[in-house]
């Protein structure tokens, strides 16, 4: 049996309410997703009320991020950071791994598995949902316009603006791997 049938899908979240029910949404479409949390990423699910339905959970309680082992073992096949504030972009863009997710991007690079980053300061103005069902206008800074245009260029990384890239960009990679049908739920 090839072995990447029998690997899941590493699903992070950062601190970040934008799109965070939409991102929620889509994982609660497919199979096989273990999901990683960020210390803020935890709070902000709590503050916001939602619910995740996965199979493991990992959160960001260990100074060493130990869960990033389960990547050397070949545990999954793409990683997929769904809302990534831009202080993640930012340390990712200079190579700082100083938390969980920062750690699991940093070892996706190195063990060359692909990654699906949907990063939530991508146009000069948005509208970004805050809680208490608030709908803000957020205007991203220079810095961090820069820092996407940057993290674009990485390499075995993709970054998409919305969610209908995001579930696109997801689809088309779980359509890459062999059995692709047993990773999205009927």
């Amino acid at each position: 049996m090839n072995r990447i049938s029998n690997q899941r899908l590493a699903w992070a979240i950062t601190g970040s309410g934008h799109y965070l029910r939409e991102c929620l949404d889509i994982i609660s479409t497919l199979q096989d997703v273990d999901l990683f949390l960020s210390k803020a990423a935890a709070e902000v699910l709590q503050q916001y009320g939602y619910k995740h339905n996965v199979g493991k959970v990992f959160q960001d309680k260990t100074a060493s991020s130990v869960p990033v082992e389960l990547f050397y073992q070949g545990h999954y096949h793409s990683l997929i950071i769904a809302p990534a504030t831009s202080n993640t972009i930012a340390k990712m863009v200079y190579g700082i791994s100083d938390n969980l997710v920062t750690n699991l991007y940093a070892q996706a690079g190195k063990t060359r598995l692909p990654s699906i980053i949907f990063a939530c300061d991508t146009a000069a103005e948005l509208e970004s949902e805050a809680p208490r069902d608030n709908v803000v206008k957020v205007f991203p800074r220079k810095i961090d316009l820069e820092n996407i245009a940057k993290i674009k260029m990485f390499e075995a990384t993709t970054v998409v603006d919305d969610m209908h890239g995001l579930n696109a960009q997801i689809q088309a990679r779980l359509q890459a791997l062999p059995q692709a049908a047993s990773h999205t739920k009927v």
